[in-house]
């Protein structure tokens, strides 16, 4: 009687053990997992100037120069955009100088946009094409729409400014919501505070009649907050890249990343934007500069924010 018990027990110990074995292997442990890395087949870029590239294979921003021939090298100093691209093994047609035959990457995102114009770009978009389980999707808009609502102040009241930055904000992610829908899997990005750029920091000091960075920052935070709470929120569809937080930080606490000036642009005001290189940038402007223009990153904070959106991209169960 005493073997008869034994022998059940250990049987019953055998199958817990193999049942514990089929949880963790369930769940990833023991060296394999159920989910398989997101491999997209290729990127298209939506939004502003912030994740751009021109034909000419500028990009708003410092523009990197070949050292021998002193034209803009389309490669170095890359936007956002490209960082994410790259991470995937992808090019654009606008910076492909490895010629391949049929770069992988979609370009939408251009200068001036807002979220209309990027409602329009989708519609243009499916117009000809759809988007698939292997495409990713990449958003990042809403500085020039807070611009556009802050020229209209204080014709337009603070509050009702406010409700418009807020209503841009779900028509952004309602955007994301009906690329999602179709089937693609997408990675929108907060903006960053409008106010702690070198043009917020200009209207602080110019405008005495309000805190004009303080309103450009809540008019900033609507924005994305709305933006956020509209999202289609299952985790899988849709990646979100937290820009706003980021620059956040870095402003805050510039010399723990590395940043020597958070409020200057360094690129002349009299170049235009596009056309901004380390040869024609402030005499004084370095590397570890934040803002590249007046509301444009620097080189670094693009490669900081295209790291954050890489790696969003490979670790969402997308």
């Amino acid at each position: 009687m005493h073997r008869v018990v034994s022998l059940k027990f250990k049987r019953g110990l055998t199958l817990a053990a193999m049942a514990a074995a089929a949880l963790i292997a369930g769940c990833g442990g023991g060296g394999t997992s159920l989910i398989e890395p997101f491999a997209p087949t290729r990127i298209i870029a939506f939004g502003d100037e912030s994740g751009a590239i021109l034909q000419s294979g500028k990009k708003y921003t410092i523009n990197a120069l070949n050292p021998d021939t002193r034209q803009v090298e389309c490669r170095s100093n890359p936007v956002w955009t490209q960082v994410v691209a790259t991470g995937f093994n992808f090019v654009f047609s606008q910076c492909n100088t490895d010629f391949v035959a049929l770069p992988q990457g979609i370009m939408y995102a251009a200068a001036g946009v807002k979220v209309a114009d990027v409602r329009d770009k989708i519609d243009q978009h499916l117009s000809n094409d759809r988007f698939g389980p292997k495409d990713l999707v990449t958003i990042m808009v809403g500085v020039n729409d807070i611009l556009e609502l802050y020229r209209q102040f204080p014709a337009v009241s603070k509050d009702s400014l406010v409700n418009e930055a807020k209503a841009r904000g779900k028509l952004l992610a309602e955007q994301a919501n009906r690329i999602a829908n179709a089937n693609g899997r997408v990675l929108v990005a907060t903006i960053f505070d409008v106010g702690l750029t070198p043009f917020g920091w200009r209207e602080r000091e110019q405008q005495t009649d309000i805190d004009r960075a303080a309103f450009l920052d809540e008019m900033s935070a609507a924005f994305n907050i709305s933006m956020r709470l509209n999202l289609i929120n299952d985790g899988r569809l849709i990646g979100l890249v937290l820009v706003d937080e980021t620059i956040q930080q870095i402003a805050r606490f510039p010399t723990a990343f590395g940043y020597s000036d958070v409020m200057t642009a360094a690129c002349r005001s009299e170049i235009a934007p596009q056309d901004c290189t380390t040869e024609t940038r402030k005499a004084d402007a370095a590397d570890s500069w934040l803002w590249a223009g007046d509301t444009l990153l620097g080189p670094t904070a693009q490669q900081r924010i295209g790291v954050l959106a890489l790696t969003r991209a490979k670790n969402n169960p997308f």
